[in-house]
């Protein structure tokens, strides 16, 4: 059992510092380009594709670079790694203001890429699994508790920074956040050393005697299930609402269903955090996507209506807090600790690049079918995902 102490010395205390950090590096990175890319656009006299562009490049690049990230951890250690990523998340916020040129904007969203991917959930989830080995499991589902919140904090915060300074001023508020806050917690709170013996006692974490190799069928299996999923929620963060406003749903309303994703994330990661910690992973991210595909079918069956718009979007946000904890304990639990910054970074590459490319996708679908054939689109990859989840055999412990 762990205590509140816990979190404020040794290991633990890795949690609360990367939960501080994990809430700023999305809130000012990931969660400010819906409210402030379009207001580039118009600054700027550029398509809105074309600046939202910028945002998909750097999810791109952030892929492309993940396992060089993962392999990064695992020789130096997230204090090294995540504090260089805050680091150049503020160098990058810091340029994007002075980005005028089409090239530069682009460029500076590569820097941005590197900084996402150094500093988002794959490499805390990196981190945890280095410091706490085969028991990082619990300290994993506790982060993503404190994540959960990212979004709730940075719109708000953001559309007060915007009406006070600006996009330019907002970007540079969050630059300083980055450098510093973000990057002295990382640099000097998160533990140095692997205690893995101590934290098996503490979590009474089941260590498994065999593991599955970490390549071949259930590697691609792993990663094809995440890379399927990842559309998903990219699609529908990007969509969902919209697609429930052409519904016929007033805009008032529409806001408030999509505030339920939140709060439903955050509920589904406390229930596992409290009552699911001998329940093996896969049996998790089987139920979320089940959960998941049922929600679908509720759309299908019943139509878009404001009660069934908030029963989606509850079912929805509670799946995709569960399958949030298993992408770092799914990987854990199937390959070992052994090498665990550079598996995950090998896992997030593809999940990344689908992510990126996952609302273009959806927009085109919607520009030339219709609303119904994206959500079945998306219905479609959270199935493919299960299948491959289902098909995975773990290895008897």
């Amino acid at each position: 059992m762990t205590a509140p102490r816990d979190f404020l010395e040794g290991p633990w205390r890795a949690v609360p510092v990367l939960g501080i950090t994990q809430i700023l590096s999305w809130g000012t990175i990931f969660y400010t380009p819906v409210l402030i890319v379009p207001l580039i656009a118009a600054e700027r006299g550029w398509s809105m594709a074309f600046a939202m562009g910028g945002f998909s490049f750097a999810l791109l690049v952030a892929g492309l670079i993940a396992p060089y990230v993962g392999r990064s951890i695992d020789r130096f250690g997230g204090h090294v790694t995540m504090t260089a990523g805050s680091l150049i998340g503020a160098l990058g916020l810091v340029l994007i203001v002075h980005a005028d040129n089409p090239i530069a904007y682009y460029a500076v969203w590569m820097v941005l890429g590197v900084a996402m991917s150094a500093n988002l959930y794959d490499s805390a989830f990196g981190t945890l699994g280095r410091i706490f080995g085969a028991g990082a499991r619990r300290p994993i589902t506790a982060l993503t508790l404190a994540g959960g919140f990212a979004s709730t904090v940075s719109w708000p915060a953001t559309h007060f920074l915007l009406q006070a300074a600006g996009w330019r001023g907002t970007y540079l508020v969050y630059a300083v956040l980055l450098a510093c806050i973000a990057a002295p917690l990382h640099a000097f709170l998160l533990p140095r050393s692997r205690v893995e013996a101590d934290v098996a006692k503490q979590t009474d974490a089941k260590v498994p005697d065999k593991v599955l190799p970490p390549h071949g069928l259930p590697f691609i299996l792993v990663a094809s299930a995440f890379a399927a999923y990842a559309f998903v929620p990219s699609g529908l963060s990007a969509h969902l609402l919209a697609i429930f406003a052409r519904s016929g749903i007033d805009a008032g309303t529409v806001v408030w269903i999509g505030a339920l994703f939140g709060p439903a994330q955050v509920g589904a990661r406390l229930i596992e955090f409290s009552f699911g910690r001998n329940l093996h992973p896969l049996w998790l991210i089987r139920f979320a996507l089940s959960v998941l595909l049922c929600a679908f079918v509720m759309l299908a069956v019943l139509g878009i209506s404001v009660p069934v718009a908030a029963a989606f979007a509850l079912l929805f946000g509670g799946a995709n807090g569960l399958v949030t904890i298993t992408r770092g304990a799914v990987p854990l639990a199937l390959f070992g600790a052994s090498g665990y910054g550079r598996l995950m970074g090998r896992l997030a590459g593809p999940f990344l690049v689908v992510q990126a490319a996952a609302p273009l996708v959806m927009a085109f679908v919607v520009e030339r079918a219709s609303d119904s054939a994206a959500l079945a689109l998306a219905a479609l990859f959270a199935a493919v995902a299960l299948v491959c989840f289902i098909v995975i055999r773990r290895t008897s412990s």
